[in-house]
């Protein structure tokens, strides 16, 4: 099965078809087609993640939370229905963050007037409970990080649609280095039940000898073309023989692209979904 526009004519497989529209992707008029609904929530339950700790730390306008936005706007929605639907992820977030920000022993989603915002609970010295703060006092690295655990433990859509796929863009950004590991553990986690895909430019997050080098892509760029392929046969001999971890050989420059992989590539085009 197939369709094509060229100059808002649609040209498909299938003898009747809705029309283009000039405003909106063809996909999403077609969803109406069960031939093409497939494709439709596929890509729908995709979740790509360039989280802002100031978008996190504004108030945000209440919406129904099933999939947390690019930058995070909408987390304390999210949060809310994680701990409705899914309590069992809210703890586990709750415990990772808790590594990450020792002290913080809990957040939860809270409504302030028509607009809602997260409240963490921290142990402060000489006060026998929590203290209770809003998202406007905790730094950008404890946002990012909650914005992260969330993005990875979300539950999905309503209707049972959950998310398949989760792109995260440098999650060790304003991270203290030590916590890389918890990070990385919780990545590694949330990769049991979903896909997970990971662009960084951190040796700490790569510091294990235990990633699985078939897992890690290497990326250079040269005369204006981005290459992307697994590691090179003498990276993967060195991880492979425990000699250096990925960190290691990223902090010595030497975790590159297999060139044979690399430049296949060039003039092929990309199969996202096979013979249709």
């Amino acid at each position: 099965m197939y369709f094509r526009v060229r100059s808002g004519e649609v040209e498909s497989s299938i003898s009747i078809v809705p029309p283009a529209s000039s405003d909106r992707l063809y996909l999403v008029n077609a969803a109406g087609l069960p031939e093409f609904r497939p494709v439709y929530d596929a890509l729908s339950q995709m979740g790509f993640y360039n989280l802002s700790p100031d978008r996190i730390r504004d108030l945000q306008s209440p919406d129904p939370g099933e999939l947390l936005t690019r930058d995070g706007s909408n987390l304390a929605s999210v949060l809310g229905q994680i701990s409705t639907r899914a309590p069992l992820a809210k703890s586990r977030i709750e415990e990772y963050l808790a590594q990450v920000v020792p002290g913080v022993t809990g957040v939860d989603s809270k409504v302030v007037g028509p607009m809602e915002t997260l409240e963490f609970r921290q142990v402060v010295a000489g006060s026998p409970d929590p203290w209770r703060f809003f998202a406007a006092s905790m730094s950008d690295g404890t946002l990012r990080a909650l914005g992260i655990l969330v993005a990875l433990f979300q539950p999905g859509r309503a209707n049972g649609a959950r998310v398949r796929l989760i792109g995260i863009e440098e999650p060790e950004t304003a991270l203290h280095p030590a916590a890389a590991g918890v990070l990385r553990d919780s990545l590694n986690d949330a990769s049991k039940s979903i896909q997970v895909l990971v662009t960084s430019h951190s040796p700490d997050l790569l510091d294990d000898e235990e990633i699985d080098v078939e897992a890690i892509r290497a990326v250079v760029a040269e005369a204006g073309t981005t290459h992307i392929a697994r590691v090179d046969e003498a990276g993967r001999t060195a991880i492979r023989d425990r000699l250096y971890t990925p960190g290691e050989l990223l902090r010595l420059n030497q975790l590159a692209p297999d060139p044979s992989d690399a430049y296949r590539s060039i003039n092929a085009q990309l199969g996202l979904f096979g013979e249709c």
